[in-house]
């Protein structure tokens, strides 16, 4: 049996091959998670790169089981259930490769997405940094080649993609070839504020490439969607991933990956039922306060067709999201230890992005400080953008949500591949956010009854998340059966619900993550509220939550239990419990 030294020496050693193996297979989100050091990698779409990243995934969870995590101390215990965890998921994930067969243009889950957010990201504070834009952007275009090598290998195997998605695609990357040469999005990073950043040689070089390389493979990528992906796309009544070859399969280790808990499909499904059904209460009571109206249907008319609560300008939203981070900034120290963090700051969607995209997402800060975080919004087309929902987006995206989670992940003692997670690490960091959300009403945060219906409209659509997303991957639901249950039990607009539906689709599990993260949160707060008694402290049990970084659910409630039996200074079961590590 390996000594201690040797059982720690070997998992340092494979947590620095899980970072360099996941962020050379997805360089792109190594940007977005603020990590310059892959930035040169344009990074490679083919199944054979899929198949040698499951293949290094899976040789590195062995070696985690093969480690006596008895001859580990406390923290590294975390570090090894964190890490089996991440292994396994990621693992899984190349090995489905369910992006591969669900050609779309979301972020995230699209590799060609992640491109028009990742490469506008960059930051160029030196001549290092300009080498590694340069290189990444000489890759491009032979990375869009590939990638449509790969869409149409998986099509010839039968794992054909949306048709939904396909169009989405191919309006994206035409929308992006309509812009002006110098507009491009891609030569943002020259636009830095860095004298390399400002180099005209730099740019000169950048923007030769765009043209004479980079651009022709974005249109031959569209015209390959158009001829070869579109005419055996599936259609709207099949667009769950259970349709094609492996998916069923693909979709379970995918809810495993992205709600790290062994729950099925069939009863996440049963748990977004329950939670629309607590939900109903506390709508008929501030709608009563807010709107004078006494049932969901009427308030969700109201709330749908009310012009005064719609947004007039841009400005607006922009002024909201300010005012309310303003708020839960100077209310941070109450609630939660005093972190250290870079700002925050508010920015807009491109408005070639802005079609079909999310209302919000949240970049991290670069780690050599040379970009802050960014709660990056919708902001286009104020007239049809509802007032109320833009507090409750603001605290999930940045302030007590994840600007302040993943900042302070990013300022911890912990091995790399801990401090660096997002998609990796959903139900914990999308659980945080929606937990956010609920916090701010607790903190005070809100301005009124109407920004709290902005909350139930937010906390209404994650449980119809997990209704739909089981709905349409497991249980074969239509889209339009989708869109129609989303309707019902929101109060938000169809083309919103449309839109939403159509990221489910094209990312089977992720939408899972957020009410199961955020209810386990809530149990292990309950918990420890009932097992501390008068000793419970809200800015402790916070830092409980956020000083360990990311965590797979079952390694938090263990962290928590025995964070909560060292400040009850017993060693009752719950303590015995945490010591139990996987």
């Amino acid at each position: 049996m390996p000594d201690a030294p040797t059982s720690s020496a070997a998992l340092t050693e494979l947590g620095e091959r899980y970072f360099r193996t996941q962020h050379t297979y997805d360089p792109h989100n190594a940007t977005l998670l603020g990590i310059t050091e892959f930035d040169a990698l344009a990074g490679d779409p083919s199944a054979a790169a899929s198949a040698a990243a499951a293949e290094e995934f899976a040789g590195i969870e062995r070696e985690l089981a093969a480690i006596d995590a008895g001859a580990l101390d406390a923290d590294q215990q975390v570090d090894h259930g964190v890490l089996t965890a991440l292994t396994r998921g990621a693992g899984r994930d190349a090995a489905h490769s369910l992006w591969a067969a669900n050609a779309s243009a979301k972020g995230y889950v699209s590799r060609q997405g992640l491109v028009f957010q990742a490469i506008p990201a960059m930051t160029i504070a030196d001549a290092d940094g300009a080498d590694r834009y340069l290189h990444r952007l000489a890759g491009t275009g032979a990375f869009l080649a590939a990638l449509g090598d790969r869409y149409a290998e998986e099509a010839a195997r039968g794992r054909t993609p949306t048709e939904r998605g396909v169009r989405h695609a191919i309006a994206q990357l035409e929308g992006h070839l309509a812009t002006a040469p110098d507009d491009d999005v891609l030569l943002r990073p020259t636009n830095g504020p860095t004298a390399r950043a400002a180099d005209p040689a730099v740019r000169e070089r950048a923007r030769e490439t765009v043209e004479s390389s980079i651009r022709p493979a974005m249109a031959a990528l569209a015209d390959r969607l158009r001829t070869e992906l579109l005419r055996a796309a599936r259609p709207d009544d099949r667009v769950g991933i259970g349709a094609i070859p492996g998916g069923l399969e693909g979709y379970a280790d995918a809810v495993a990956r992205h709600t790290t808990t062994d729950l099925s499909p069939a009863e996440i499904h049963q748990i977004g039922l329950d939670v629309l059904d607590e939900l109903r209460p506390r709508w008929l009571e501030i709608g009563r306060r807010a709107l004078g109206e006494t049932d969901f249907p009427a308030i969700a008319a109201r709330l749908r067709s009310d012009p005064a609560l719609r947004f007039r300008t841009s400005a607006e939203i922009v002024d909201v999201a300010e005012q309310a981070l303003q708020r839960a900034q100077r209310a941070q120290d109450d609630w939660f230890p005093h972190y250290d963090i870079p700002p925050c700051v508010i920015e807009q969607i491109d408005p070639v992005e802005a079609e079909g995209a999310a209302m919000a997402y949240y970049r991290p800060p670069a780690v050599d400080g040379s970009r802050p975080g960014a709660h990056v919004l919708q902001a286009g087309s104020p007239e049809e953008r509802f007032r109320f929902e833009y507090e409750a987006l603001a605290f999930h995206e940045s302030v007590p949500g994840h600007h302040l989670q993943l900042a302070t992940a990013q300022t911890l003692d912990l091995p790399r591949y801990r401090r660096h997670l997002d998609v990796e690490a959903c139900s914990f960091n999308e659980g945080w956010g929606l937990y956010a959300e609920r916090l701010a009403e607790e903190m005070g945060l809100y301005s009124g009854d109407l920004a709290l219906l902005g909350m139930l409209s937010f906390a209404a659509l994650r449980a119809c998340r997990l209704v739909i997303d089981t709905g349409v991957h497991h249980f074969g639901w239509s889209r339009e059966q989708a869109v129609e249950f989303g309707w019902q039990h929101t109060a938000t607009t169809r083309e919103h619900i449309g839109s939403e539906v159509d990221r489910y689709i094209c990312w089977p599990g992720q939408a899972l993550a957020y009410t199961i993260g955020q209810r386990e949160i809530v149990r292990l707060r309950e918990r420890s509220q009932a097992a501390l008694g008068d000793r419970f402290d809200i800015v402790a049990f916070h830092g409980a939550v956020l000083g360990s970084g990311a965590l797979p659910l079952g390694v938090l409630d263990r962290n928590i239990a025995r964070w909560t039996a060292g400040v009850a200074g017993t060693a009752g079961p719950l303590e015995k419990e945490a010591s139990a590590w996987t």
